[in-house]
């Protein structure tokens, strides 16, 4: 259900997995609840895993009542799992007659759960598997925050340190529903992130990269994957409309207003051999970020079927990131996690019934 609904106007149960703590507390006093209500019942969501009104013990009978009558708690459960060599899992959900996919990634120090927003995404990114897929829809805030409900059962007592949107779809497509998952996760009685665990990947929809430092501050983490406008349309066709210039600018609006990104933001880009891996691209990269506080992470292409492009070599990555480094910035190569199960950046395609007609 549209978490924008008016609360005091029910035509259908309310699944309250879709509202966020704001909306949780006007939804449940609007129907005689205390201010505090809000705050048990997400604990028993997010905390405890009960999602039988019944047993919520500390609300009263007559809410319980009400609950019951018009609200739901509904989980979208994953289908599947998919066991990489490295540890890497792939949870998938079915959703109807479509799929979306969920990785989890597991390292010595931290355990990264990587979500997806989209069913499919309209941006059509040449090197990207999920764009080749076309687009069916956005996800609900509830299929959202399922897949980080489903991925705790999964985990039992291992913890999830980080979430970050990279999974299917461009989360910022998807913008009014992606804010109300991230109160739930930052929020003490829902997931209990810290926002610098958190990290927002947007190819650079730039109205609401400004909209978003209006609403939540989280990391963000910029798919640039080219050093200049004319790879960077070729490559990736949003950028006809929202420009490296106009996109750089919009993270500097970001920037001024984030806690989160204190170390700057993450630029991704991704090594296509002899598309955007030259000296000349690397000295180019350098020269356009320089006045943007960031820190980039370099990504082998990972292959996918009926692509024409390849990875450039890993000698040629390690020249382009020393450049960087000599310029003075703080520069990662990305380990491929999940490549054999299809789980690596860029691999995700799920299963998705192609409604665009028209892309950005």
């Amino acid at each position: 259900m549209d978490t924008n609904i008016n609360l005091n106007v029910f035509h259908s149960k309310v699944n309250l997995l879709n509202l966020d703590p704001k909306k949780m507390q006007l939804f449940l006093t609007s129907i005689g609840a205390k201010n505090f209500a809000a705050d048990q019942i997400m604990k028993w969501i997010y905390n405890h895993n009960c999602y039988d009104f019944n047993k919520m013990l500390n609300i009263s009978k007559n809410i319980r009542k009400k609950l019951n009558q018009i609200a739901y708690i509904k989980i979208s459960n994953f289908s599947e799992e998919k066991v990489s060599s490295d540890g890497t899992k792939k949870w998938i959900t079915s959703l109807n007659e479509q799929k979306i996919e969920t990785v989890y990634i597991p390292e010595k120090k931290r355990s990264t759960l990587c979500i997806s927003s989209q069913i499919g995404c309209a941006l059509k990114c040449d090197f990207c598997a999920t764009g080749k897929q076309g687009f069916n829809r956005n996800l609900t805030t509830s299929e959202i925050i399922s897949q980080i409900l489903q991925a705790k059962k999964k985990l039992k007592d291992k913890k999830l340190t980080n979430i970050v949107f990279m999974g299917m779809g461009e989360p910022l497509l998807n913008l009014n529903n992606v804010i109300a998952a991230l109160k739930i996760i930052l929020n003490k009685n829902g997931f209990g992130l810290s926002k610098r665990r958190i990290t927002l990947s947007t190819s650079g929809i730039i109205p609401a990269i400004d909209k978003l430092s209006q609403k939540v501050d989280v990391n963000l983490a910029i798919s640039l994957h080219a050093s200049n406008n004319d790879i960077r349309n070729l490559i990736m066709p949003i950028n006809k409309k929202y420009n490296i210039e106009l996109l750089l600018n919009s993270v500097s609006r970001y920037l001024k207003n984030s806690n989160a990104n204190r170390n700057g933001v993450t630029i991704e880009y991704v090594m296509l051999k002899n598309i955007n891996d030259s000296i000349k691209n690397a000295e180019e990269l350098a020269y356009i970020l320089k006045k943007i506080p960031s820190k980039i992470n370099l990504i082998p292409w990972n292959s996918f079927k009926n692509s024409s492009f390849t990875s450039s070599t890993i000698n040629r990555i390690n020249i382009f990131a020393n450049i960087l480094r000599k310029k003075g910035f703080s520069t990662t190569i990305r380990k491929n996690r999940g490549e054999d199960i299809n789980a690596a950046c860029g691999q995700l395609t799920g299963n998705i019934i192609n409604r665009s007609k028209n892309h950005l």
